[in-house]
Formats: C-alpha cells, structure tokens, sequence
C-alpha cells in the first residue's frame, strides 16, 4: 500500500496514537527540565537533591506501571485514554499549585506515570496491536506525537516564561490534556480492535507460540534487552534534564540550546520514519542490534566538543539512535513474544524505560554534586552503549533463528 494511501485508510487511528504520544510530552522529562531552574530555586534544591526527588517519583511510577500496564489487555483505548489523559491534567495542576517541597516526588510520581509511562504505553500498545504488516509505519506516524512536542514545547515555554510565571504555564498544560479527551472519543468512536483479543487472532512470537509475561521473564532475550532499554531512556533523559547545566558547560545560553531541539526532533523524525519503513520490508531482527551505535557516537561527541557546531553533530547521532528508538523496540516485543499478551510483557518493558529514567538523572546529579562533571560522565555513556549494542547483536542474532516464517 502507498505511504498516502496508508494514512488515509487509518488516519483516525493513527492520529489517535499520535495524540497520546504528544500528550505524553507534560510527563516526559525534555518538558519537565525546562522548569528545573525555577523549581530547584523555588524550592532551594542541589542538583543531586532534585535528581533525587526526580528518581524516587520516577522510580515508584516504573513500580505502578508494571500492574498498570496491563490494563491495556483488557480495556479498549477510548476507555482507558481518557482516564490517563484527566489524570495527566491533575498531575499538572498539582505541579502549578504545590508549594511544599515533600509533596514533589509525590507530583512527579503522577506526571511520569500518567504522561511518559501510561500515554506512551497506549499508544504503542495499541500500533502494536492493531497493525501486523505496517506495523513499523504505524509506529513511527504515532510516535509523530511525541516528537511534535519535543521540537515545539521546549522552545514556546522557555519563550513563554520570560513573561509568564511557570506554575501558569503548568495550568495551561492541565488544560491541553483536558482539550484531548473529547478530541481522543472522537477519533476512536469505532475502535477497530477489541480490548481483549483471542489467541487465534493474534500474532505469534518465537517457537511459533503465545509468550505470556511469565515466559518472557524466564528468557535469556528479555535480559539481553534490559540494558540498551535502560540505557536510552537513562542517558537519553539525564541529557535532557540537565540541559540547563550543559549548555552553561558549553558556554551556551539555554535559549540557544534548546533552539537546536526543533533540528533535533527532525533529524529524529527522519530517522523514525526511515526505520519504520524499513522495519517494514527487513524485520526488526536484523535491524535492532544496531540501533544504539550512532547514540554512543554522539555522546562521546558531548563530551569532547563544546559549543554549537559539536552540539549539532552530537544531536546528530543522538537523533540517529532516538529516531530508530521510537519504532523497534517497540516493534520488536510483538514480533518476537507475539500480540496475545503485548500488553502485559510491554508493561514490562515500560517498567524498565521507566525505571531508566529515574536512574539517569539521579546518578548524573550525585555525580555533578561530588564534581564529576557531565564531560567525563558522557564518555562513559559512550562505552555503555557500545557494550549494549555487542550484546544485543548476540543475544537477537541467536533468538531470530525461531521466529515464524513469515516474521523473518
């Protein structure tokens, strides 16, 4: 089917997927960031203490997703979508209106789950689920949401709060979420899928069988998979949410730095939409193992350069890495664990990511505090992802080798 002709035939659906992906943006940590100057000062926080506050909110949301996550095996996206989205809306209005420095983990708590852990999960859950042959180009146009909000949020608030207060700011976000949910029953008033699916209309995963999430446990892939899962969303997050420290590194204003976020998002959008297609036509297998290499690039290149061109090649091959990150992880729990219980093994999945970006910003902030500096952190990074991608190209080459036929 020709990429117009795709998108016509199941725009709604598409386009409900890229909706909670961009709403995912309030919980996502390039969004939270941009007010870590104003929280950090309004709270009298360190790095270390506000990475501190970051992880445990992050943490306990990586715990509740687990239980969470299933939900989506068992309820149908115009049911559960709203939910998450009112949900998403108080967590923001708790950010605008709280003025007590113990009730911030609390706050995050809610902003991570409802926005970067649950909007997320439905989305990819749903593309994974409602799409077998386009499922790469189903996933890369939902996750259009998300990078949406990364190229044009950023750079709006940051303008916006040279004349704004920020707890406004976070009102106005409540009130986006809250826009969403008629647009959202709209879009899916005829969803075309159950909520629960039988075995016989569902996708088969490795040994031609349905993986249940007790399955998926007890094999060595779902570990191989742990770290470059981890990773990404550790690194990925902690680059962000230290942007403000980073670009004063630089020698960079932070309104100069997050003008190159738009550039960003594109050179991502290029390499997600690239992916999805050809994720398409060659099988997550063969692409996978080495989708990390260009982040590892990237990051080497933060921590030996400075200013505005080694931020661009930086960006560069972090775009790489994140583009393709949007589309085969994703992807690749369905192809090789099967569709019948994506929900449950995705939220697993979902835990972990999770869970990575509670790590991220905590660990790098105690670093800075005891004054290892992001430059010596960031080559770190690098060897990190190396040694992710090694495993990887082991662990999926040996596992593809029992995949269906047809999933080759």
């Amino acid at each position: 089917m020709r990429a117009d002709g795709f998108l016509r035939a199941n725009a709604p659906f598409l386009a409900a997927g890229a909706l909670m992906t961009f709403m995912s943006s309030y919980g996502q940590t390039f969004f939270i960031s941009i007010f870590a100057g104003e929280i950090r000062a309004e709270f009298g926080l360190s790095h270390g203490e506000w990475g501190g506050i970051y992880m445990i909110g992050t943490t306990a949301s990586a715990v509740v997703m687990i239980w969470a996550g299933v939900l989506t095996d068992h309820f149908r996206v115009r049911v559960l979508g709203p939910v998450i989205l009112f949900g998403l809306a108080c967590a923001c209005l708790a950010m605008a209106t709280n003025r007590w420095a113990w009730a911030l983990p609390f706050v995050i708590f809610a902003l991570r789950f409802f926005g970067q852990g649950m909007s997320t999960h439905i989305a990819v859950v749903a593309m994974a689920r409602w799409f077998v042959a386009t499922r790469g180009r189903a996933l890369s146009v939902a996750s259009l949401g998300y990078a949406f909000g990364e190229a044009i949020l950023p750079l709006l608030f940051v303008a916006l709060m040279a004349v704004v207060d920020w707890r406004y700011l976070w009102v106005a976000a409540a009130g986006v979420c809250l826009l969403g949910i008629p647009v959202l029953a709209s879009l899916l008033g005829k969803e075309r899928t159950p909520g629960k699916f039988a075995e016989s209309e569902s996708s088969l995963g490795m040994s031609g069988k349905h993986w249940t999430r007790a399955d998926a446990l007890r094999h060595p892939l779902f570990w191989v998979m742990v770290p470059s899962i981890l990773g990404m969303s550790a690194f990925g997050t902690a680059f962000f949410f230290h942007q403000v420290h980073y670009a004063a590194l630089k020698g960079m204003s932070h309104v100069q730095l997050v003008a190159f976020f738009p550039l960003f998002t594109a050179m991502s959008i290029g390499s997600m939409v690239a992916t999805g297609w050809a994720l398409d036509k060659l099988g997550t297998a063969r692409l996978i193992p080495f989708y990390l290499a260009p982040v590892a690039m990237g990051f080497l290149i933060f921590a030996m350069t400075g200013g505005p061109v080694g931020l661009f090649f930086g960006l560069f091959f972090f775009a790489l890495s994140a583009g393709a990150n949007a589309t085969l992880p994703n992807a690749f729990w369905a192809e090789f664990y099967g569709t019948a219980n994506i929900g449950a093994i995705k939220a697993l999945a979902a835990a972990v990511m999770v869970l990575g970006s509670a790590i991220g910003p905590g660990l790098t902030g105690v670093l800075i505090d005891i004054g290892i500096d992001l430059g010596p952190q960031y080559i770190g990074v690098a060897i990190y992802f190396v040694a992710s991608t090694l495993l990887l190209r082991w662990g999926v080459t040996r596992a593809a080798k029992t995949l269906p036929q047809e999933a080759m």
